[in-house]
C-alpha cells in the first residue's frame, strides 16, 4: 500500500512485472492505524501488517531498509500461523 494515486502505483506494477492488487492509502488512513505514520502530513515508513481472513491484525513488523530478509521473516511466519 502506498500513498500514491493507483494510476501511479499500476504503471510501476506493469513495469516491474507484478501480477498483484496494489492498494493506495490516499487518505493516510490505514498509515495512521497501523502506526506507519504518525500523522497525515508524514510520509509512512515500512511496514507490513499480517492479517488474519477476518482482517484482524496478527503480526507487524518495522522493515525499514532491512528488506532483504524480511521476506523471509514474513514467510516463515504465515507458514508457522498457517501452515503451508
Amino acid at each position: 500500500m502506498s500513498f500514491a494515486e493507483i494510476s501511479t502505483l499500476q504503471n510501476w506494477a506493469d513495469s516491474e512485472g507484478f501480477q498483484y492488487e496494489l492498494w493506495s492509502d490516499d487518505s493516510k488512513t490505514l498509515a495512521i492505524y497501523y502506526d506507519a505514520a504518525t500523522s497525515s502530513s508524514w510520509a509512512p515508513d515500512r511496514v507490513t501488517v499480517l492479517l488474519d481472513a477476518d482482517g484482524n491484525q496478527l503480526l507487524s513488523y518495522s522493515v525499514g531498509w532491512g528488506i532483504s530478509s524480511h521476506p523471509r521473516e514474513v514467510l516463515e511466519d504465515v507458514q508457522a500461523i498457517f501452515g503451508d
